[in-house]
């Protein structure tokens, strides 16, 4: 057997928290408010994001147990393996990563529109071609890619860095969204009575709530990069859950800010018809001229950044496992030698990201929104292996492995948990549900299964013949034999 590569123990508890909150936030909850407030109104978006954050965070309670008992590199893609065999952590961890991937890519390309909002005399010229209605340019390309390479140095050279960078940028995320909120409210253009008529007209309350719902998993996707970084805990990962939970609360209110800061400043519904390439852009520009639209840019920016930062740091890691668990090639398994961080990884993120800029956009927006999918499934994974781990009683014989808990509350939040998993699928891929994915996202869901068909194939036999005790060690480490002499005995009383 060889030796398993392990990462250093570096990142400290505020710096998961921000790695967590600051992926919650990227570019969407700047640029998307007034396409929200189309689908269900105001007060439609708020309490939709707001059961959405419930959701999550009970999602977060499987998320919490399965960090603190299987602290290991790959999230899900370890404990789909740990629960229900080799077979589901490659297919969870298949979908996994190209929800990760398609999410750093579009985080660069979100960079590219900011700057062609806020200097469009440098960065709307030079037009190349146009693919789905959306006219790329050379700028565009420029920004997004060197985005995209600024922050793989950044992470290459270590989860220190890239952990202290996280932390710093959602501060500024912070002050900014408080400061532009406020400013907003208290505005003499603004009023409250824009924000009327608070659901979306046509649409029953229930049915414009749902349709924001749906998109909860996409979201808040950020949360879930903490099991991702889990190995590399300065702390006791007991932690988890408790930087899980105000991750996810932060992000819930930053929302609710944002969508109150929009719908202040002009109706709703006139923002809605006018069509803005930006529609927050241009209400905060309308109310403080330039230095508002300074600040906006700012506060996008530290969005921005906080989820390329949060996003290649979980994907290099998944990939890390994936490897080094022979998934895929050895080669993503190795540490980079001088900086000690999943170097292939990164750059192999780097890479796929790199090719995003050239398709513009709107079509990046067809592989996103069928990443929700992805997300989707690596939620359920999680919460059923936390059911199945958890025990009603002492006379529950349910047990996988050697990790179990007596613990009935879990348990039924866990069931909650796998529901609402389940639920979030299903508004994604029952026609006529509100969350519906689009044609385009179905054929690039079918390629990306044909691709992940034939890339099982072509290492199936390997990774079958690899004894299961050898993928143990290669997964989890030496966490199994250090929880089974003690976990499967524990009550919920005692758990932490």
């Amino acid at each position: 057997m060889e030796q398993r590569q392990q990462l250093a123990k570096t990142l400290k508890p505020h710096w998961v928290w921000a790695i967590a909150f600051g992926s919650c936030i990227g570019w969407g909850a700047f640029v998307l408010p007034v396409d929200w407030m189309s689908m269900a109104g105001p007060l439609g978006v708020i309490i939709g994001y707001s059961i959405g954050a419930l959701l999550m965070i009970i999602i977060g309670v499987s998320y919490g147990f399965l960090v603190e008992k299987l602290p290991v590199s790959g999230g899900e893609f370890a404990y789909a393996y740990y629960g229900l065999g080799r077979y589901h952590a490659f297919f969870c961890g298949w979908f996994l990563t190209l929800g990760y991937l398609s999410i750093v890519a579009l985080n660069a390309s979100a960079l590219a529109l900011l700057a062609k909002f806020t200097m469009p005399a440098y960065f709307t010229k030079m037009h190349l071609y146009s693919i789905a209605g959306w006219d790329i340019t050379f700028g565009e390309i420029i920004v997004a890619c060197l985005a995209l390479i600024v922050f793989a140095y950044l992470n290459l050279r270590g989860a220190s860095l890239s952990g202290l960078s996280q932390f710093v940028f959602c501060v500024g995320l912070v002050i900014a969204v408080v400061l532009l909120t406020i400013g907003m409210v208290f505005h003499p253009s603004s009023s409250f009575s824009n924000l009327q008529p608070l659901f979306k007209p046509g649409t029953s309350s229930i049915a414009a709530i749902a349709a924001i719902i749906a998109i909860a998993p996409w979201a808040y996707v950020g949360f879930d990069n903490i099991p991702q970084a889990a190995e590399e805990f300065d702390f006791h990962p007991s932690k988890s859950f408790k930087l899980i939970f105000w991750a996810l609360i932060c992000a819930g209110l930053t929302y609710a800010f944002l969508i109150i800061a929009t719908g202040v400043g002009m109706p709703w519904m006139n923002a809605v018809d006018a069509g803005y390439m930006w529609g927050t852009g241009t209400i905060v520009e309308n109310a403080f001229g330039r230095f508002g639209v300074l600040v906006l840019a700012f506060a996008v920016m530290m969005g921005i950044f906080t989820g390329l930062n949060g996003f290649y740091v979980s994907t290099s890691r998944l990939l890390f496992a994936m490897g080094r668990a022979k998934v895929i090639p050895d080669a993503f398994g190795k540490l980079h030698p001088k900086y000690g961080t999943p170097g292939l990884g990164i750059w192999f993120t780097m890479g796929a990201c790199l090719i995003a800029p050239f398709f513009g956009r709107q079509a990046l927006l067809w592989v996103v929104d069928m990443a929700a999918l992805g997300v989707t499934i690596a939620y359920f994974y999680t919460t059923f292996v936390a059911y199945r781990l958890f025990k009603w009683s002492d006379q529950d014989t349910g047990r996988v492995r050697d990790i179990s808990l007596v613990a009935p509350g879990r348990k039924l939040v866990a069931l909650i948990g796998v529901i609402s998993s389940i639920g979030f699928f299903l508004l994604l891929v029952v026609p006529g549900s509100p969350g519906f994915l689009g044609t385009p996202s179905w054929i690039a869901l079918l390629v990306w299964i044909a691709l992940g068909g034939i890339f099982f194939l072509t290492r199936y036999k390997n990774y079958k013949e690899i004894p299961e005790k050898d993928l143990d060690h290669y997964i989890l480490g030496d966490y199994k034999d250090k929880e089974s002499s003690t976990d499967s005995l524990a009550t919920e009383p005692e758990a932490k």
